[in-house]
């Protein structure tokens, strides 16, 4: 029986994982998600996108996990383009589903909300159908776009709610989430589970710093993460200029690490403030490297801005700055709270100028810096730790599959009957 998956028997089930957004196991949530299920005896398929540099190959199986993977160009030029994005990943997500056959759970994660339309068809087949909600989508538009509350912010609230209501069981990544699932969702408390996000402690881990990382100065200053319209590396460019022009402060060498919609813009801005010779560029790098980088990183930056999405979403690289034991600097956000504690310090929402002057502050204060990462890392070892959302995750499933036959896995391609009761 399921009901006993959450203590490990997944044994004879098996799981459809349906991403969009990014490849795996790149999605580092994803993938630990993956392998939870698989050492609870679950079959697990992934479908996704293929990756530019990794995650390339159409087929692979990785520690166990099957991997389906299909072509798609990431969406330019607004909403529509987003649209032909969509499109093409619903038509070959479905084409894969085919391909893997029946299963037990199917389990899309978010954005878009229009992996529904893969999952009912499969749920007429037998499964059941978590919802992985890793965004906020309609908080995701209103922040990414700036249109207000026009048609399309209605039409992908209309889509929010026809996952809701599709889903047997959702996973919220914070309490925020989990509020919104039962507010605005009409979710039962009992059908909404929180499954944080964690990093991997197994390839996060400090190595010795590195000072020529550091380009001759006596401190380094890392951001890492997505660079898109709604992160905040334009507000974390602007705060290094007051932080030299205003402060005085030229000790500094700062990298940023990761890619997105607007890493050309964010080069320009940074060409354009004058920081060229203190601000490094690096696009996405291997783990190693990563780790590189915040091993030797004196403080790290977390510009989000408040907005309707950044202000209830758990940050990535908030929990990876943590498991490498720095120091971040964050504007006030609700869930940067939650998640960082005492392990960050605070600026004014979109305060600029707050910002550079506690990356100042931390800049002077070895002492303060070295408690902060010791409380990080004890944060993400205790309350935060993986550990805690596996539990959470098999319990999930258990709800989800309550009082449910397996599956008869027949021809690929075609729904086996469910045995009668």
């Amino acid at each position: 029986m399921l009901g006993d998956a959450v203590s490990g028997d997944g044994s004879g089930r098996r799981a459809l994982i349906l991403v969009e957004n990014l490849s795996v196991p790149f999605d580092r949530r994803v993938w630990q998600e993956c392998t939870t299920l698989r050492d609870a005896g679950w079959e697990v398929h992934v479908i996704c996108p293929r990756g530019t540099k990794r995650d390339t190959e159409p087929e692979a199986e990785i520690d166990g996990v099957r991997i389906h993977r299909y072509p798609l160009r990431a969406a330019t030029g607004g909403p529509a383009g987003y649209l032909r994005e969509y499109g093409s990943a619903l038509w070959h997500t479905v084409r894969l589903a085919r391909k893997v056959g029946p299963v037990d759970v199917v389990h899309a994660c978010n954005p878009p909300d229009l992996l529904f339309l893969p999952a009912l068809w499969l749920k007429r087949r037998g499964a059941r159908f978590v919802f992985d909600q890793h965004d906020l989508v309609p908080e995701l538009y209103l922040s990414r776009f700036g249109r207000g509350e026009d048609l399309l912010y209605r039409a992908v609230r209309a889509l929010e709610r026809r996952t809701y209501r599709a889903a047997d069981v959702v996973l919220a990544t914070n309490e925020s989430y989990r509020d919104v699932a039962l507010r605005r969702g009409g979710r039962r408390p009992e059908d909404v589970f929180v499954v944080r996000s964690a990093p991997d402690t197994d390839r996060f881990h400090p190595v010795p710093p590195e000072p020529e990382l550091k380009r001759g100065k006596p401190h380094l200053l890392c951001y890492l993460g997505v660079m898109g319209p709604q992160d905040g590396v334009d507000y974390a460019l602007r705060a290094l200029a007051k932080l030299r022009d205003d402060l005085g402060r030229t000790d500094w060498h700062a990298v940023f690490v990761g890619a997105g919609d607007t890493f050309d813009a964010m080069v320009e801005l940074s060409r354009r403030l004058g920081l060229s010779d203190q601000v490094e560029f690096t696009g996405r790098v291997p783990d190693a490297d990563l780790v590189r980088y915040l091993s030797t990183a004196d403080v790290c930056l977390s510009p989000d801005p408040r907005n309707p999405l950044n202000d209830v979403s758990t940050m990535n690289k908030v929990l990876e700055y943590m498991v490498m034991g720095r120091p971040i600097v964050s504007f006030d956000l609700k869930e940067a709270r939650v998640s960082a504690g005492d392990a960050a310090v605070y600026a004014p929402a979109n305060d600029e100028a707050s910002f550079a002057r506690l990356v100042a502050v931390l800049l002077d204060d070895p002492e303060k810096r070295a408690w902060m990462g010791k409380t990080g890392q004890e944060r993400i070892g205790g309350p935060l730790s993986w550990r805690n959302s596996q539990a959470s995750l098999l319990a999930a499933y258990a709800a989800a599959c309550r009082d449910h036959s397996p599956v008869a896995t027949g021809t690929p391609g075609r729904a086996g009957k469910r045995p009668r009761r």
